[in-house]
């Protein structure tokens, strides 16, 4: 969805917006971070975020991955940065076709800055000169595809800042001017770089009205988080810094953490000024971080970080993107969000009330992306044996490594993204399961009636859910694990091993059981989670791939590949649902 479109019904309704942005990291580990970042800063509602094309267009290919899992993983409206450093016209087009075939339809269009080691901007052989060819571009080779965004410069820009004043009042119009022109040539939204004087920005806004700009013109907010930082930022873009703010800043260099309260307080101040004076929303130049950004906007009334809101109960909603009307999921990836969004982007509908809207469709076979995760890179598979051991020598060592993880010693299991999602109490439960040789890869605990402000969804509603716990288990146990699920009537399990084939289960063929489900007002049930065969058989495909494709890919021995490839062979993977959500015990039942 256009950005523009989604601003353009905040205006109408009245309601004011707020953005992120964000810049690529130089680290493969600097990329998972971010990705964890945002997903709990998304959590808070921005109105879409964006990611930088990095300086001197050094950072390329980071940017296009980024934006990709920006928009299709994390669930965010997303807009990627395109700039004219070193980029001719066929790597141009590429990128732009890489974005579109993922479903990204937003760019901000830029000169960009000189490349590292450069003073001035050159014009690359075969490129573009100036964002204003690049907007023309984009409009030429994709029609009204993409909504584009242009950049404002309140003080002008900072190559047409000049000490003498006639000619910064020429140069300043000048800037306008052009600014104009790439509004008429498609730019449809302007976002502003950073001030700090919020009369230099009203004055712009009013002086970009009086020729003729009526696009929504967007105030960017960098708060001031140390003093090095803004001292560079403010030099670098030649910023003017009124006197007072100056005076306090400096007052404080030596104070870390004064900088950051008053870096927060300032933000606040200049944004409730910029509010009263009538800007539709704000974009925060996060700089990768959200204690600073999160807490201007909480000072605002926009966000509140004690309770991050969740409008399902799942990780990675949607926001906006193509999966805005998505309502159903299975519970099998609860634990792996990221993979089920990538098996599923190329549905053209996703489920909105009940999974059976989308019964018998296929979800992709699991790929590099979701199965390398924690081994793509030596850095990676020198940090996952320090959660897994340096070799595998037994199942006793991979049992350890599961009660690790689950004692919260270790942070990497390959049927987890990042953390475990679920409460301190069902952890230690999927310890002890570990302990006595069930591998527990999912699990959480049963509610009977929550409010929804503690759970999830819109407030004044109940949450319900059944317990549910997923384990693989050695052949030797698997017949009296069976036999003790079987024993209890409110019990329902699914089966399956490595060679596929029917899955195992005492559900109805065809049968789709809910698994968590809210009651809100003025609306009908929200059956949020299921679960079902189907599902289950291709999530129990991927599930026995990671002991190898990821665990194992981890070693050189061939002595640790076999016993990870062993228990791939022959272990099953068992999932339980307790139907007896208001009373049962289902770990106790298991253990």
């Amino acid at each position: 969805m256009k950005i523009i479109d989604k601003i353009n019904a905040k205006i109408a309704s009245g309601e004011k917006f707020f953005s992120f942005e964000y810049f690529p990291p130089r680290t493969d580990d600097g990329v998972e971070n971010l990705m964890e970042r945002l997903e709990r800063m998304v959590a808070h509602g921005p109105i879409f975020c964006d990611i930088t094309w990095g300086a001197g267009g050094t950072t390329a290919d980071v940017t296009l991955d980024i934006a990709v899992k920006m928009q299709n993983t994390i669930c965010v409206e997303t807009m990627m940065h395109l700039t004219c450093t070193n980029m001719p016209v066929d790597k141009l087009d590429s990128a732009l076709a890489e974005v579109r075939k993922h479903g990204i339809q937003n760019i901000l269009a830029l000169r960009g800055d000189p490349p590292k080691g450069q003073e001035k901007f050159e014009q690359v052989e075969g490129g573009f000169s100036c964002a204003l060819d690049l907007v023309k571009h984009i409009r030429a080779t994709h029609g009204d595809y993409f909504g584009v965004c242009v950049a404002g410069y309140p003080e002008a820009h900072p190559d047409t800042i000049v000490e003498d004043p006639a000619q910064m009042e020429k140069n300043y119009w000048e800037n306008i001017a052009y600014l104009k022109q790439k509004v008429e040539a498609g730019g449809e939204m302007i976002v502003t770089q950073l001030f700090y004087d919020v009369d230099v920005f009203v004055k712009f806004v009013a002086d970009c009205r009086s020729v003729g700009i009526t696009v929504p013109i967007v105030p960017g907010i960098m708060p001031v988080m140390t003093y090095g930082g803004f001292k560079r930022m403010t030099g670098f873009c030649k910023t003017k810094v009124p006197q007072d703010i100056a005076d306090i800043i400096e007052s404080n260099k030596d104070n870390e953490e004064a900088i950051k309260a008053y870096g927060v307080e300032l933000g606040a101040q200049m944004c409730r000024r910029l509010l009263d004076a009538g800007v539709p929303g704000l974009h925060m130049y996060s700089l990768n971080l959200e204690k600073s950004a999160l807490g201007i906007l909480e000072r605002l009334g926009f966000v509140s970080t004690a309770k991050i809101p969740r409008r399902m109960p799942w990780s990675l909603v949607p926001s906006g993107t193509k999966r805005g009307a998505e309502g159903v999921r299975p519970v099998f990836w609860a634990q792996r969000p990221a993979s089920y969004l990538a098996r599923t982007n190329a549905w053209e509908s996703f489920p909105v009330a009940r999974w059976s809207e989308v019964a018998g469709r296929a979800l992709a076979p699991a790929g590099a992306a979701q199965l390398k995760r924690l081994s793509a890179s030596d850095a990676k598979k020198a940090k996952a044996k320090e959660a897994w051991g340096e070799a595998v020598a037994s199942v006793a060592d991979v049992t350890k490594a599961f009660t690790r993880f689950y004692a919260g010693e270790t942070s990497a299991l390959p049927w987890v993204d990042g953390e475990f999602r679920g409460s301190a109490a069902v952890k230690a439960k999927l310890g002890a399961l570990a302990a006595k040789g069930l591998l527990p890869v999912n699990g959480q605990a049963a509610v009977n009636g929550d409010k929804s402000e503690d759970a999830w969804g819109p407030a004044g509603g109940h949450c319900y859910q059944k317990g549910y716990a997923e384990v693989f288990v050695s052949p030797a146990a698997c017949e009296g694990l069976l036999a003790k699920i079987k024993a209890h009537p409110s019990l329902t399990y699914f089966a399956a091993t490595a060679s596929g084939g029917e899955v195992g289960t005492n559900l109805a063929k065809g049968g789709v059981e809910a698994v968590a489900w809210g009651v809100f007002p003025g609306r009908e049930v929200v059956q949020a989670t299921v679960a079902d065969a189907g599902a289950f058989g291709a999530w129990a495909s991927e599930a026995f791939a990671l002991w190898t494709e990821e665990w194992g890919a981890v070693y050189e021995d061939e002595g640790s590949r076999k016993v990870l490839a062993d228990i791939a062979a022959s272990w099953h993977l068992v999932g339980v649902l307790d139907n007896n959500y208001a009373s049962g015990d289902l770990f106790a039942a298991l253990s």
